[in-house]
């Protein structure tokens, strides 16, 4: 490709500092997970080429050696399918860029975006039963510091269903602890939205916020760690995880199951449709785009299967005296139509 040299540089200051942050959007956790794709990318292409990474051009990144950098993901790398298309995601969007800001590169860019994303198989989808999650809140030691915010982190994620990096961007100003209760949480694609409290969870919040010296007006993280940094998403996974053990002895279950900080979404959508919460509401209630994402609780609500079958009327006959018998004459077009 002619003139090729520096583009890929000019390319990539204007996909990562204007285009993605400025004309789509983009908060920063989503800029960040597409640098680093990107960066993984360009590690990837600098020895495979026998090139230091800044002589790297556009030309460097084929389809042959896209689709190489992919299985790179999962057999050295040990990444799952899921990652592996999420890196793959963020090359198409660059290619898409490239396109339109120098069209001698569309053919390349084509050929980019005809790299097919990989099928994945689609995990069950576990949530905690009332008594697990019961379990859990009860083997925080709430006398003292750190596992009284740890109630509150667990009891706020279950309340609000919010995803683990809504929760960690919560400001004492995001609460609003007098009637009606209720929390703002900013998701996906900047957009906000309310979320009523619990009593309990208020009174919790409260607790947290006075404790940790935070004016209600204050716009720094509510939940931090033993350093007074903001908690992130790995502090979070591992206060689950810790709580799920110790919860065991009181809630075996606990540990057939696999709890991370999305599973206590789940649990809060299940237990909204249990209790008798339209999809609309929950879909509002947990910030989903569309209600086709919500529908997928229909399907991995137990109770509401066991409800269905008690409901049903049991299958008149099971023992086949009431069927048509198969005779050994009969065709099998004759037998199925006089079912």
């Amino acid at each position: 490709m002619r003139n090729a040299t520096n583009v890929l540089a000019r390319a990539l200051r204007g996909f990562f500092s204007d285009h993605l942050p400025r004309v789509r959007g983009l908060s920063p956790h989503t800029v960040m997970s597409y640098r680093d794709s990107i960066a993984l990318l360009l590690r990837f292409l600098a020895p495979r080429h026998e090139r230091t990474i800044v002589e790297l051009n556009l030309d460097h990144i084929d389809p042959k050696s896209l689709i190489a950098f992919l299985d790179h993901l999962e057999s050295e790398r040990g990444n799952c399918a899921s990652t592996r298309n999420s890196r793959l995601a963020a090359v198409h969007a660059f290619a898409r860029y490239v396109a339109t800001q120098h069209p001698e590169c569309i053919e390349m860019c084509q050929r980019l975006l005809a790299v097919p994303f990989k099928r994945t198989c689609a995990r069950v989808v576990e949530y905690l039963e009332s008594n697990e999650i019961g379990a859990m809140l009860e083997a925080t030691d709430q006398r003292t510091r750190y596992g009284r915010r740890d109630y509150a982190l667990l009891l706020s994620l279950f309340n609000t269903g919010a995803r683990v990096q809504e929760l960690l961007d919560l400001r004492p100003v995001d609460l609003q602890l007098e009637r009606p209760f209720q929390v703002r949480l900013f998701g996906k694609g900047r957009k906000e939205r309310l979320c009523p409290l619990w009593p309990r969870t208020v009174e919790v919040l409260r607790m947290l916020v006075t404790e940790t010296k935070l004016d209600i007006s204050s716009s720094a993280p509510l939940f931090r760690n033993r350093r007074g940094k903001p908690l992130t998403r790995f502090g979070v996974r591992y206060i689950l995880k810790k709580y799920a053990v110790r919860a065991c002895s009181s809630a075996p279950s606990l540990a057939r199951k696999r709890v991370h900080p999305h599973t206590l979404r789940h649990t809060a959508a299940v237990h909204l449709l249990q209790a008798g919460v339209d999809l609309v509401t929950i879909s509002h209630w947990l910030g989903h785009a569309s209600v086709e994402t919500t529908n997928r609780y229909t399907a991995i609500d137990l109770e509401t299967k066991r409800a269905a079958v008690e409901k049903a009327n049991p299958v008149a006959n099971i023992d086949g005296a009431a069927l048509t018998p198969w005779r050994s004459d009969a065709s099998v077009l004759e037998w199925l139509e006089a079912l």
